[in-house]
C-alpha cells in the first residue's frame, strides 16, 4: 500500500545530506557509550602503597617469570595432546610435567577478553584489566616498576609497554628485530634466542662486578617473553606438529633457565613461574572470549611455593582436565590478575597500585599456591596486603565519586570507608592478628577483599542508568527524526508554520532547559565531556520530531483503515525481522533460512500469474539464494585447501567469462564494445595469472620452503593492479550490467590469493544474488498489485530525470530489510560471528610473511570490503531501476537499523564467562556500525555508477518527452 500522494514544492525541507553527516556523528561518538556506560577505566591515581613484610631470610630473593605466548592449557597438560601427528610423544613436554607432579603447584589462570598480547600481560604484570576503551592511554603500576630490577627478554611488541612506564633503569629489555617475526620461518628460533641473551647476561657477570652485585641483590625479576608459540600457531595451527615442536622447545627452555640459575647462585632462593598470555583457536587465532583462548596454565614452583597436594573432595577437576591423568593432584585455577599479587608476595615488594588480583591463598577454604608447611602466618599477612591494596583504591575511587557527584549514594557496606579514619574491617583483621588466628583473618580478609571488589564495580557503573536512559532516548530519537524523512510531513507547509506556533516555542523552551540543566549539572559534576554530547543528541532529535508531529495529522487522510492495518502488519514483520538477525549473530543458521524465505518462499507470495510470468528470473534468484545459503552452515573452522580455493577461481572465471558474453551482446559491432572486451580479456588473465601465484605460494609455505620473492611480488602487483583498474579505467561506453561485471572480475584476485577455502565460492554466490535482486525488485514493483496504485505516481516520476522527491511505499520497508540483510551476510557469510578473529591469517603470508599487524590487519579488512562494492554497486542500480531519488531506500534503513543496536546494547557484559562478554561488545560495535557501513555502501555506489545511473535517467527522460 501507498500513502496518497502530496504536492511536493520545488525546494523540500529536508536535506539528505544533512540527515547523513548527523547520523554518522552520532553513532560515531555513540559507540564510545558502550565504554562509559560498562567498561570505564581502573586507573586511579593517590593510593597509598602495601606490601608484604616478609622475612628477608625466607623470603625468595629473585623470581622468573616465562610466558609462553599463545599457550593453550590442554596442549601442554594433555596426555597423548597431538593425536593425529605420526611419532608424536605421550608427554608433550615432560620437564614442566615432572615439576607439576613432584615439586609445584599447577592449574589454569583464566583469562579475559580481549584475549591479546597485550591485555594478558598487562593483567599478568600489572594486576589489572585494562579497560578496553583506553588500551595503550593510561599508564599503569606493575610489579617489575616495584622490584629492585627487572630483566627482561623477548618480543619488541611486548617489552618496552612495561620498561617505558616505570622508573628509569629499573626495568632493561633485549628484544630482537621486529623482521625476525617471520610466520613463513622457524619461530623457535626466537624463544631460543632469549635463553641464548640470558645466558650472556650471566656471562658478562662474570666480568662485570656492578652487574654481577645487581644479578645478586633481593626482588630481582627475570622475565621471558617466548613468542614462538603465538607465531607457530597462527602460521600453522595449534594442532600441528610444529606447534608440538614448539612446546618441546618452551619446555627445554624452562629446563635449561633453572640450570643456569642454579649454577649462578648455588642456592635455592628462586622463584618460577610458567603461563601464557592467551590461548589459541583450533583455527590459529585469538582475540575473542572462546575457552581455548581464555584457559592457559599456570604452574609455579620453587622457593616460597608449595608442592603437589592431593586432589580434594570434592574434586577439583572436571571433564576439561581428565585427558591430563592428573587427577590425584590438587589443581587449583585463578583469575590471570592473580598472578601478579602471588609474584609480589614472593619476594616481599609493594603491589601494583591498581592491581585487583586475589591471592589464591586468601581462600583459607582451598589450599594456594604459597608453601604453609612452616605455618600460615605469611599466608595470612599477605592476605590481610591483598585486602589493604584493595581497600585503598575503593577509598580513593570513593573520595572522588563523592566529591564529583550530586546527591552522591555511598556502598552501603564500605560506607564507614574515608581517608580520615580506619576501616573497622581492617581494625578487625588486625586484632585477629595480634591473636594469631591465621585462618579466621584469612577467612575476614577474603570477605573484605570481595566487599571491596564489589564497591569498585558499583562505583565503575555508578552512572550506569543515567547513560543508559541516554542511550535508549537518543537511538528512539534518531528513528523518530529519521522516519520525518520518510514522511516529510512540513514539505506542504512553511518554515513560519512549523516554528511560530506557541505549542512549537514550548517545545523548543523545553528541550533547551532539559538541555542546559544536565549540562549545568555536569559542569557541577566534572562529568566527562562525553555526557554533554550524549543527552545533546536526544535533545535535538525529539524537538525536531514535537516540533512536526502536529503535521502528522493531515496524513492520516491519506490512508484508509485498511491501509493502516496493512502498514502495522508490515512493521510487525520488521520487528520480526530485526529480531531474527539479532539471533542471527549467535545461531549463524538464521541467515540459511532467511535465504531460504527470500529465494524460495517469498515469490510464492506474488501475484498470480507473475511467477509464471517471470520463471527463469525467480529460478535465477532462488538458486542463486539457495547458493549462497550453504555458506554460514559451514563450519566455521577452516583449513587451507588449494583445491577449494583453485575451484573458486575457476568458478569465478567462468561466470567472468560467461557475463562477458551476455553483456557484449549489444556491443559486437561497436568500438565500446570492442574497448571493453579487452578490458575484461585483461581482468580475467588477472584472475588466471593469480591462481598460478596462489598455487605456487601455498605449496611453498605448506613445504616450508618460505614465500618466494617473485610469487611475493608478482601477487602484489596483481592483486593492486586488478583492484585499482575498475575504479581508473578509461572505458567509456559501459552499461550498468557491465560496469557490475568490470567490479565482480576486479576483485575476483582479492578472493583467490587471500582465501583459504571457499571465500572465492561465496564471492560468485553473493555476487550472482545481488544481481538477481535488482531485476526480482523491478518485477515486483511493477506487479499487477501495485499497478493501479502506482500508476500515475510511476508516470510522475518517469517524466523527471532524475526523480528529485521520494514517495514512501510500504513495500519499502521489506526492501530495506533485504539490504540490511545483505550488509550481514556480506560479513557473516564465511566468518564466524562470534568475532572477526575467526578471519584466517594464514592468507595473508602469501603477501606479508614478516609480522606486521598494520598491513595485515589492512589486508583482512580489504578481504572483508571487497563483498561491499558488489552490495553497494548493485544497490545503487537497484535504487535507479525503480526510478528512487538517491539514498531514498537507506533512509527507510536508517530508521529501523539501530532496533537492533539498542537491543545489543542491553545485552552487553561485564560479568559472567569472558565469551559471554566479548561476544556482547562486539555485536553492539558491528550494529553500531552498521548505519555507518550502510550510508558509505549507499554513497559509494551512488559515486561508482554515477555515469551509467545520470546516462539511463537522461535516456528515460528522452524517451517520455
Amino acid at each position: 500500500m501507498v500513502a496518497k500522494e502530496h504536492s511536493l514544492p520545488a525546494t523540500s525541507n529536508y536535506n539528505v545530506a544533512k540527515l547523513l553527516l548527523i547520523g554518522l556523528v552520532f553513532h560515531v561518538v555513540y559507540i564510545g557509550s558502550v565504554f562509559d556506560c560498562y567498561f570505564t577505566s581502573p586507573v586511579v591515581h593517590g593510593m597509598q602503597r602495601h606490601g608484604a613484610q616478609t622475612d628477608g631470610s625466607t623470603a625468595a630473593k629473585r623470581l622468573v617469570l616465562i610466558v609462553g605466548d599463545g599457550l593453550r592449557a590442554d596442549l601442554l597438560f594433555n596426555v597423548n595432546a597431538f593425536p593425529d601427528i605420526a611419532g608424536s610423544p605421550e608427554i608433550v613436554a615432560p620437564h614442566l610435567r615432572s615439576i607439576v607432579e613432584e615439586r609445584g603447584a599447577f592449574g589454569i589462570s583464566h583469562t579475559r577478553v580481549p584475549t591479546e598480547s597485550r591485555p594478558g600481560h598487562v593483567a599478568i604484570i600489572g594486576g589489572m584489566y585494562e579497560d578496553v576503551s583506553a588500551v595503550t592511554k593510561v599508564e599503569f603500576d606493575t610489579v617489575f616498576n616495584q622490584s629492585r630490577v627487572t630483566f627482561s627478554f623477548g618480543s619488541p611488541d611486548i617489552l618496552p609497554m612495561f620498561s617505558r612506564g616505570a622508573t628509569p633503569g629499573r626495568v632493561k629489555t633485549w628484544s630482537y628485530d621486529e623482521d625476525e617475526e617471520d610466520f613463513t620461518k622457524d619461530a623457535t628460533a626466537l624463544d631460543v634466542w632469549v635463553l641464548d641473551q640470558m645466558k650472556t647476561l650471566f656471562k658478562n657477570a662474570t666480568k662485570d662486578t656492578v652487574l654481577d652485585a645487581e644479578l645478586r641483590s633481593d626482588k630481582v625479576i627475570f622475565f621471558l617473553h617466548l613468542l614462538g608459540l603465538d607465531t607457530t600457531g597462527h602460521s600453522y595451527r595449534p594442532h600441528s606438529k610444529e606447534y608440538m615442536k614448539n612446546i618441546q622447545i618452551v619446555d627445554e627452555i624452562v629446563r635449561e633457565t633453572e640450570h643456569l640459575l642454579s649454577d649462578f647462585y648455588q642456592d635455592d632462593r628462586t622463584s618460577f613461574i610458567f603461563t601464557a598470555d592467551h590461548g589459541m583457536s583450533t583455527i590459529g587465532n585469538h582475540g575473542d572470549g572462546h575457552p581455548d583462548n581464555t584457559r592457559t596454565p599456570l604452574i609455579a614452583w620453587g622457593s616460597g611455593l608449595r608442592g603437589p597436594l592431593p586432589d580434594s573432595n570434592p574434586s577439583s577437576h572436571d571433564e576439561y582436565s581428565e585427558p591430563w591423568k592428573l587427577g590425584h593432584l590438587f589443581r587449583r585455577d585463578i583469575e590471570q590478575a592473580d598472578i601478579a599479587s602471588l609474584m609480589a608476595s614472593l619476594i616481599g615488594i609493594d603491589w601494583p597500585a591498581n592491581s585487583v588480583g586475589v591471592l589464591p591463598d586468601v581462600d583459607p577454604r582451598r589450599p594456594g599456591y604459597l608453601d604453609t608447611t612452616t605455618g600460615e602466618e605469611a599466608a595470612a599477612r599477605a592476605a590481610f596486603v591483598n585486602a589493604k591494596v584493595i581497600l585503598e583504591q575503593y577509598r580513593v575511587k570513593h573520595e572522588l565519586q563523592e566529591k564529583h557527584t550530586l546527591f552522591y549514594v555511598p556502598f552501603a557496606p564500605l560506607a564507614e570507608v574515608s581517608v580520615f579514619n580506619t576501616a573497622p574491617q581492617l581494625v578487625a583483621i588486625q586484632t585477629l592478628l595480634q591473636e594469631q588466628k591465621w585462618e579466621l583473618s584469612r577467612q575476614a580478609c577474603f570477605d573484605l577483599i570481595h566487599e571491596s571488589l564489589k564497591g569498585l564495580h558499583y562505583l565503575q557503573t555508578y552512572d550506569r542508568f543515567l547513560i543508559k536512559a541516554f542511550v535508549t532516548a537518543a537511538y528512539l530519537g534518531w528513528a523518530v527524526y529519521a522516519s520525518l524523512y520518510i514522511l516529510r510531513p512540513s514539505d506542504n507547509s512553511s518554515d513560519s508554520l512549523v516554528h511560530a506556533t506557541s505549542t512549537a516555542r514550548i517545545i523548543k523552551f523545553a528541550s533547551w532547559t532539559i538541555l542546559i540543566g544536565f549540562w549545568v549539572s555536569f559542569a557541577l559534576q566534572k562529568r566527562p565531556w562525553t555526557f554533554y554530547i550524549y543527552i545533546a543528541f536526544p535533545c535535538y532529535f525529539w524537538q525536531k520530531f514535537f516540533l512536526q508531529a502536529s503535521l502528522f495529522s493531515r496524513l492520516r487522510t491519506g490512508y484508509a483503515m485498511e491501509q493502516f492495518g496493512s502498514a502495522f502488519m508490515r512493521c510487525l514483520i520488521v520487528v520480526f525481522a530485526l529480531l531474527c538477525m539479532v539471533i542471527g549473530y549467535t545461531h549463524r543458521s538464521i541467515w540459511s533460512a532467511g535465504f531460504v524465505f527470500v529465494g524460495v518462499f517469498w515469490p510464492l507470495f506474488w501475484t498470480k500469474g507473475l511467477l509464471s510470468q517471470n520463471l527463469k528470473t525467480c529460478i535465477l534468484w532462488g538458486l542463486s539464494c539457495l547458493a549462497t545459503a550453504i555458506f554460514p552452515l559451514l563450519p566455521v573452522d577452516k583449513s587451507e585447501s588449494l583445491a577449494t580455493i583453485v575451484t573458486g577461481g575457476f568458478v569465478i572465471l567462468f561466470v567472468g567469462i560467461s557475463s562477458t558474453f551476455y553483456v557484449l551482446r549489444g556491443f559486437e559491432s561497436d568500438a565500446r564494445g570492442k574497448k571493453l572486451a579487452s578490458l575484461f580479456v585483461v581482468q580475467n588473465f588477472l584472475i588466471a595469472i593469480t591462481m598460478l601465484i596462489t598455487a605456487s605460494s601455498v605449496k611453498s609455505l605448506q613445504a616450508k620452503q618460505g614465500l618466494p620473492t617473485l610469487n611475493q611480488w608478482t601477487g602484489w602487483i596483481v592483486l593492486v593492479s586488478s583492484s585499482v583498474l575498475p575504479f581508473f579505467s578509461r572505458v567509456k561506453g559501459h552499461t550498468k550490467y557491465s560496469k557490475i561485471l568490470m567490479y565482480f572480475l576486479g576483485f575476483g584476485p582479492c578472493f583467490v590469493i587471500l582465501s583459504i577455502s571457499v571465500e572465492g565460492l561465496f564471492f560468485v554466490a553473493y555476487s550472482v544474488t545481488l544481481v538477481a535482486w535488482i531485476r526480482v525488485e523491478q518485477i515486483n514493483r511493477q506487479s499487477a498489485r501495485l499497478v493501479k496504485e502506482l500508476n500515475r505516481a510511476t508516470e510522475r516520476s518517469l517524466s523527471q530525470a532524475p526523480p528529485t522527491t521520494y514517495q514512501f511505499h510500504l513495500d519499502d520497508l521489506r526492501i530495506a530489510l533485504f539490504f540490511l540483510f545483505f550488509v550481514q551476510v556480506g560479513f557473516f557469510g564465511t566468518g564466524n560471528v562470534a568475532s572477526i578473529s575467526s578471519f584466517y591469517l594464514a592468507p595473508v603470508y602469501r603477501l606479508i610473511p614478516i609480522f606486521n599487524p598494520f598491513y595485515m590487519s589492512t589486508l583482512l579488512i580489504f578481504k572483508i570490503i571487497a563483498p561491499y562494492v558488489m552490495l553497494s554497486v548493485t544497490f545503487a542500480v537497484l535504487n535507479d531501476a525503480l526510478h528512487l531519488p538517491p539514498f531514498s531506500l537507506l533512509l527507510v534503513a536508517l530508521t529501523i537499523t539501530d532496533g537492533m543496536t539498542l537491543t545489543f546494547f542491553y545485552q552487553v557484559q561485564d560479568t559472567g564467562s569472558w565469551l559471554e562478554i566479548g561476544q556482547s561488545i562486539t555485536f553492539f560495535c558491528i550494529a553500531s556500525l552498521l548505519l555507518l557501513w550502510s550510508a558509505g555502501i549507499c554513497a559509494g555506489g551512488e559515486y561508482l555508477m554515477a555515469d551509467v545511473i545520470s546516462a539511463g535517467a537522461t535516456s528515460r527522460s528522452r524517451k517520455t518527452k
